[in-house]
């Protein structure tokens, strides 16, 4: 195994920070991280230096032998990189809140990964990762790339269809979330229940559910819908029953978007007049989390920040890093290319599906087609997601517009592009492709 690794955070002064260098510090017989180095823009250095200090107090507190670095100098923390983590906001909470107050403006879904805000998140966020990406080739050209950024699946998308670069996985804490709490469903540890996850991300199902090997799959079902599964950053509006039972797989948080439209909405516009849109709500919070990492004397990851709504991020970033150093070939959930696993997509195309990590990436499960009960509206995200991508690497409004038109989440052609203009006008400082 050798000398130790070099781990780049790109987004290091993010509030999730120290999920991750918790996740580190857990596995480091394991996974021995010698340095971590966090890194962010001219905007984010006084968080960088908070969450940057507190992290060095953790790592002091466990006595491992990781060294954290905080820079602004992406190319000086990229050299000789074993592993690149992306984790960024371009425009920060301040843009968030636009894609949620934009579209709800207008009576539509506003949601960061969902609708009219997921696309033009993906429009800031793209050609910065793109960025990273030639960075990397540059100076640690054999590291692997994982990227947390959302829209993490339309991301993926673009980087596969756009790029010549092979060593990237697109993660999200969704799957592992949702297995999770199917566990505490059966009163049981999370190791003890496997499922078979497959689709998109934010639009992925458990389509077979597993305790101690024994196919569980409609007990869990049954469970599910009497429950108030959800995350900290998704409402529990209840699932009708009936409908799950018909679906016959477990939707993610996020289909609430989708099989709940009325209710969310109802809810989202409430709070849009009140003030407390998510991003909102979310920018309160990190205020208060960077004060709770001023203390001096924390030296561990505060449980405040559960509320952020990123729980088990560390799980499914380090436990990701960990099966590719040490060969695991596991099985974890990840965004990556098709290649024949959903046969209702192309080949060419990323899914979100549970696969097999080694040391040369992930061999995603083939699962067939997907049940009719899901196929057409996850087709649909696809579509919208293909378009997303292609308007975020060439600037074409075109494409912007029809990506808009063919989600689900946008009711009219002519609301579409209203809203596409109003919100081209308010991130044009991020959206350098549309300014011809």
């Amino acid at each position: 195994m050798g000398k130790g690794l070099k781990v780049v955070t790109i987004g290091g002064g993010s509030s999730y920070t120290p999920e991750l260098v918790e996740g580190f510090i857990k596995r480091h017989r394991e996974l021995p991280v010698s340095e971590l180095w966090l890194v962010d823009i001219e905007d984010g250095k006084e968080k960088l230096e908070i969450v940057g200090n507190l992290a060095k107090r953790m790592v002091n507190k466990s006595g491992v032998d990781m060294k954290i670095h905080l820079t602004l100098d992406r190319k000086e923390a990229l050299e000789g990189a074993d592993f690149v983590t992306t984790q960024l906001r371009v425009g920060l909470l301040d843009a968030r809140i636009k894609d949620e107050r934009i579209p709800l403006s207008h009576g539509v879904i506003g949601q960061e990964t969902n609708g009219a805000g997921g696309l033009f998140k993906a429009l800031r966020t793209i050609p910065v990762i793109f960025d990273i990406l030639n960075d990397v080739e540059k100076y640690c050209p054999n590291a692997w790339v994982i990227n947390f950024t959302n829209p993490t699946g339309i991301i993926s998308e673009a980087v596969f269809r756009y790029t010549k670069f092979k060593k990237y996985i697109g993660l999200c804490n969704v799957p592992i979330h949702l297995k999770n709490d199917i566990a505490k469903l059966f009163n049981s540890d999370s190791n003890r229940i496997s499922m078979d996850f497959a689709g998109l991300n934010h639009m992925v199902y458990g389509l077979n559910v597993f305790l101690d090997g024994e196919d569980v799959t409609k007990e869990a079902i049954s469970r599910f819908v009497t429950s108030d599964v959800t995350m900290q950053n998704i409402k529990a509006i209840e699932f009708n029953s009936d409908f799950i039972k018909s679906l016959g797989v477990i939707p993610c948080p996020y289909h609430r978007y989708y099989y709940k439209t009325k209710e969310m909405l109802e809810d989202e516009i409430k709070e849009f007049k009140e003030g407390k849109c998510r991003g909102e709500v979310v920018k309160e919070l990190e205020k208060e989390l960077f004060e709770l990492y001023k203390d001096k004397n924390l030296d561990t990851k505060p449980s405040q920040l559960e509320k952020r709504g990123g729980a088990y991020y560390s799980d499914a970033a380090c436990n990701l890093i960990s099966s590719i150093y040490n060969d695991k070939k596991d099985i974890q959930v990840v965004n990556t290319l098709n290649n024949g696993a959903i046969r209702d997509f192309k080949d060419d195309q990323a899914v979100e599906i549970s696969s097999i990590i080694t040391k040369n990436g992930p061999k995603p499960l083939s699962i067939g087609y997907l049940p009719e009960s899901v196929h057409g509206l996850v087709s649909q995200i696809k579509s919208f997601e293909l378009l997303a991508a292609k308007a975020a690497v060439t600037g074409d409004y075109n494409a912007a517009l029809l990506a808009l038109c063919i989600n689900p989440l946008i009711p009219s052609d002519e609301l579409a592009k209203t809203i596409l203009d109003e919100m081209l006008k308010a991130h044009k400082e991020y959206l350098p492709q549309f300014r011809k």
